[in-house]
């Protein structure tokens, strides 16, 4: 018997387009197309992509309820015995449906899923306990690495055999937790790792803490009267038409605007571009989220000397935290440059 595989890819990766073509509505070819020959060749003959689905990211993220339920239905048709997403890598908006998409379809049909996404990507954090995601690397380059394991993952799982810890099989930790009886007592394991610790050699804990980046704050602004204040949002807010395509989810840029002379953030000159809030409030008054009325009238009443002439937008939405880190550090360098002593951070 070879099993039935039904595959999921972006627009980019089926060859249509980029960012340009981001908003290409679901379709369902016959056969493979890009990455699922990778996928054939992997599965030995043992399975077999019969069919792939292709879906912009743009167009998944702002329609995520109709277009999760359309590609469901593409799913069905075909009586897949399977599905595999990706892989996404660092690619957001890619890894965000990835995950969402290989969830319903395991819910749904209840049929093997797979994925594999690189560590930062926001898919896997928002989707480890409904699937396995295979580690991946932060681009492309690493597809012939990730599509043996996901297809080792994709077979374990429809021959019925017990699939391994995540170092052995190669996917992200998904905080599930099993029972499991040793020999030792924990006590003598953990003197074990210890000493194994002081001595340099390899152990593997048994109980992985999660990591958490902590950021000192910066003493206050010394001399407020004669400081330039400036704003940056994570709110999406951005002048009317969204020029910048700032994407509605993951997103992976930033804006950077012009407000000499604007004292209100008008329903005619601005909205929000953010898909993960009701937009309705912000986009009739855009100064409820990035508050420039406000701050003009303390600009004009000498609380401080100065706002900044420019301010920042992005989306923090399913945002990678490698994408935010990167965009915090170009924004700051700007706002070090032009002399800006103290920013306001909004969120939603």
């Amino acid at each position: 018997m070879t099993y039935r595989v039904v595959h999921y890819i972006n627009q980019f990766f089926a060859g249509i387009g980029g960012e340009e073509k981001a908003d290409y509505q679901p379709e369902l070819r016959e056969g493979v197309v890009g990455p699922g020959m990778a996928l054939n060749a992997a599965f030995k003959g043992e399975a077999e992509v019969i069919a792939t689905v292709i879906c912009g990211d743009t167009y998944f993220a702002s329609n995520m309820e109709e277009a999760t339920k359309t590609i469901l239905d593409m799913v069905k048709q075909c009586n897949a015995d399977a599905f595999v997403a990706g892989p996404a890598f660092n690619a957001g908006r890619y890894g965000t449906a990835c995950g969402a998409i290989c969830s319903a379809v395991s819910k749904e049909l209840g049929i093997p899923v797979v994925s594999a996404m690189y560590q930062e990507n926001p898919g896997v954090e928002m989707y480890k306990k409904n699937l396995y995601i295979v580690e991946a690397a932060d681009s492309a380059r690493g597809m012939g690495k990730a599509v043996p394991a996901m297809t080792a993952l994709l077979l374990k799982q429809l021959r019925g055999e017990k699939i391994g810890l995540p170092a052995e099989e190669g996917y992200h930790e998904r905080g599930v937790r099993v029972n499991k009886f040793y020999e030792k007592l924990a006590a003598e394991r953990a003197v074990d790792m210890f000493v194994a610790k002081l001595q340099g050699e390899p152990f593997t804990t048994e109980y992985p803490m999660p990591v958490f980046d902590r950021v000192a704050p910066q003493p206050a602004v010394k001399d407020l009267k004669n400081a330039t204040i400036a704003l940056v949002t994570s709110g999406g807010i951005c002048p009317k038409g969204n020029p910048d395509h700032i994407e509605a989810s993951s997103a992976s840029k930033y804006g950077e605007y012009d407000i000499t002379g604007v004292d209100d953030l008008t329903a005619d000159e601005y909205c929000t571009a953010h898909g993960g809030y009701d937009a309705t409030y912000a986009d009739q008054d855009a100064d409820r989220v990035l508050p420039v009325d406000v701050l003009r009238e303390m600009e004009k009443a000498g609380v401080f000397k100065k706002l900044h002439n420019k301010f920042y937008t992005t989306v923090g939405n399913g945002t990678a935290v490698a994408s935010a880190k990167r965009f915090g550090a170009e924004i700051a360098e700007k706002l070090k440059k032009d002399g800006v002593d103290a920013v306001i951070l909004t969120s939603t």
